[in-house]
């Protein structure tokens, strides 16, 4: 009775498969998503065709909030691959083709740290984003100050972080 329930209570990990599933169907239309973004970007908010458009910014805005999408596509895309192999299988063909990939995890903390670093990624292109649609109101040099001082700050932050 002992050996069954532990054979039915092992199977039972392949619940995550439906997690595997999803999050590659979300990181696949994240990054599908992205590029038709970027694509429009191109060309309509582009002052090569567009004559009244004077400045580069919502350009510049629409490409990097398409780089935000495909940063989180990557995020679970990794989540995905990560579970697989934590939960369900090795990937053989990955092992044989590449001897070290960012999708190949070993452990459930190697799967949080990566995930980790990439949503670190995240936060700090929205931070960008945020700061390109401000910058047409600065209006003094402690504006820029400020804008240097929480540039510095991230950088500090990652460099942490990155450090072993």
């Amino acid at each position: 009775m002992e050996n069954k329930f532990e054979k039915v209570l092992w199977s039972v990990r392949y619940v995550v498969i439906l997690a595997v599933i999803l999050s590659i169907i979300a990181s696949i239309s994240l990054i599908v998503i992205g590029s038709w973004d970027i694509i429009q970007a191109i060309l309509f908010y582009n002052p090569l065709f567009d004559s009244s458009i004077v400045n580069n910014n919502q350009l510049l805005f629409k490409i990097i909030s398409s780089i935000d999408l495909f940063l989180i596509g990557i995020v679970l895309l990794i989540f995905g691959f990560g579970i697989y192999e934590l939960f369900v299988s090795e990937i053989n063909f990955a092992k044989a083709k590449f001897s070290e990939s960012t999708l190949k995890i070993k452990s459930l903390d190697q799967l949080k740290n990566k995930i980790i670093k990439v949503i670190i990624i995240v936060l700090i292109v929205k931070f960008f984003e945020k700061i390109l649609k401000l910058t047409e109101n600065f209006t003094s040099p402690l504006d820029i100050l400020f804008f240097g001082l929480s540039i510095l700050s991230i950088c500090l932050g990652y460099y942490l972080i990155n450090k072993k």
